[in-house]
């Protein structure tokens, strides 16, 4: 049974559909190649990722000495966070609903067999 090596970012601001594509990008690679493609993503939740993904990498070495060259993403996702609203005036004395959508995004990584 492979151990589970995980990290978890909380509230990252960016909507979680945006962030999808950035944690579609490095679902099932290897850990440092993930690290390389999120450096040259231009997206603005690739930085996020990136430190969410080293994190790990730096838990399973510390914690469980695993070598950071046999780590693989097995498992990357962003879920919706709470969304915080609120409300601009409009024209005719309207409200304009503002919502500004978050995400948590949580990755595992696994040692190569």
């Amino acid at each position: 049974m492979a151990t589970d090596i995980r990290a978890k970012l909380s509230n990252l601001d960016t909507s979680a559909q945006k962030a999808r594509l950035v944690v579609d990008l490095v679902r099932g690679k290897p850990a440092l190649e993930a690290l390389t493609i999120l450096q040259f993503t231009p997206n603005k939740a690739a930085e996020p990722v990136h430190k969410l993904i080293q994190s790990a990498i730096a838990n399973g070495e510390e914690n469980y000495g695993v070598s950071r060259e046999d780590l693989y993403v097995h498992t990357i996702f962003a879920d919706e966070a709470p969304t915080r609203k609120w409300r601009r005036f409009g024209a005719r004395g309207r409200f304009k609903p503002i919502l500004r959508r978050r995400s948590h995004v949580t990755v595992i990584l696994r040692e190569v067999e």
